[in-house]
């Protein structure tokens, strides 16, 4: 990789390449999903089957579209039991993550007859959507499932494609029976979120729409959003390592290319003030690359967006790292704590050498569904209160309102919605 000195005019390239990423420039595709999507709306499971058929060569029907017990009970015997294990640990450690951030409903007497406060209501049916055609990702299942159970919703319900063979994969259903998915369909891509969107005679309408995929289920997502919420319009994934002259460079190498290996279009860019560090990753990227199986997708990923950046200083690099706005952001300094306190945007933030992106992935707990394309700006991770909603609760008795009825009618006839102010008004004449 080349190395190049950050200024402004790099930065400013930068964050132009990036932003070509994203799913809002895609109108070809745009086209065919909405196409897709309309079709599902008009004619429901038949126009999934056939999309099932076109895409991923299978033959649905009503008998063989969801996931029976008994296929559950075969996935359990296929997978591995260590995996198993591994996969329950880390379903601990996420719903443990979880559970700290549920909310509560709160009521607040004013006194003098008002009584104000929040009512908070889990949804009632999730659709979760799983990639799966090429690979298996249990990681998924459990990220996106954990955090709408531990919220209280009553019902989720989880599209995947089938593997090669057919099937789902083994290590899917296992993760979502053990994260508590109530029901799983095997269907992938635009026609997979337009079903859970709209619902059809098979699949039922949902209430919201969490999960990663290709750029067609991203567009599809887009497309129903309105209809049914979503938690956000994902971009390929992307890593940006911010790192000192005394960081550990066989490290930091091995952890861009960790996010490289995802898509051709992943993002890993490294920050530092020293060129002298830059030189050394590079080294390490050049000498670990070819004993990775991924090789010619990282080759591709560094090619197009993979960037060694040597910053005049430590807070030019900080500065740059909140106008990126990463998805995730690896700190390798001295004192990462004091660093980590200047970040604003950042999906998820690693703090020192021993703190790799791999663990956020699969097992420390927090959720790995984060904001990409620089819209950690305004986005948060998948959390818990993405499956709630917020009511808002006031009630005056008529002593309280008389005392401020003469204020809220000025107020509405400034505005000239006189309906308004006699709605109040008509109480006390």
């Amino acid at each position: 990789m080349e190395i190049k000195i950050l200024n402004g005019e790099m930065e400013k390239d930068i964050l132009s390449r990036l932003i070509k990423r994203s799913p809002e420039n895609y109108p070809e595709q745009e086209k065919t999903v909405k196409d897709i999507v309309d079709h599902v709306r008009r004619e429901g499971d038949r126009a999934v089957f056939s999309y099932e058929e076109k895409f991923d060569h299978i033959v649905l029907n009503k008998e063989n579209f969801e996931v029976t017990g008994e296929e559950l009970d075969e996935a359990y015997a296929a997978v591995d039991q260590k995996l198993l294990e591994i996969l329950r640990k880390a379903l601990s450690n996420i719903r443990a993550f979880h559970e700290k951030q549920k909310t509560e409903s709160w009521f607040s007497a004013e006194g003098d007859g008002i009584l104000l406060g929040q009512k908070v209501t889990p949804l009632d049916r999730v659709g979760v959507y799983v990639p799966g055609g090429k690979a298996a990702y249990p990681s998924s299942v459990l990220m996106n499932i954990v955090p709408a159970k531990v919220a209280g919703v009553k019902e989720i319900v989880m599209t995947t494609p089938v593997g090669p063979e057919g099937k789902v994969y083994a290590s899917t259903l296992v993760a979502a029976r053990e994260a508590g998915a109530d029901r799983i369909f095997k269907c992938g891509g635009a026609q997979a979120i337009a079903a859970l969107a709209f619902g059809t005679d098979l699949i039922p309408r949902v209430d919201k729409i969490v999960g990663p995929g290709n750029i067609y289920v991203a567009l599809a997502k887009k497309a129903v959003f309105g209809h049914v919420g979503i938690e956000s319009v994902a971009g390929p994934s992307e890593i940006l390592v911010l790192a000192d002259k005394d960081a550990n460079p066989v490290f930091v190498a091995a952890d861009l290319m960790s996010q490289a290996e995802h898509d051709e279009m992943a993002s890993a860019i490294l920050i530092t003030d020293d060129r002298d560090f830059a030189e050394r990753v590079n080294a390490e990227i050049e000498r670990q690359l070819p004993t990775l199986s991924r090789k010619e997708i990282i080759e591709k990923s560094l090619e197009n967006f993979g960037f060694l950046l040597v910053a005049g200083s430590m807070e030019e690099a900080i500065g740059t790292v909140n106008r990126i706005a990463p998805e995730h952001l690896e700190i390798h300094t001295a004192e990462p704590y004091d660093i980590m306190t200047k970040i604003k945007n950042a999906g998820a933030i690693f703090l020192g050498p021993w703190s790799s992106e791999p663990l956020g992935d699969y097992f420390a707990g927090p959720n790995h569904v984060l904001p990409t394309n620089g819209t950690a700006r305004f986005f948060s991770p998948l959390s818990v209160d993405a499956f709630v909603k917020r009511s808002s609760i006031i009630s005056y008795d008529r002593n309280a309102l008389e005392r401020v009825h003469d204020s809220i009618e000025a107020f509405a006839e400034w505005e000239s919605l006189t309906a308004h102010a006699n709605s109040i008004r008509k109480r006390f004449e």
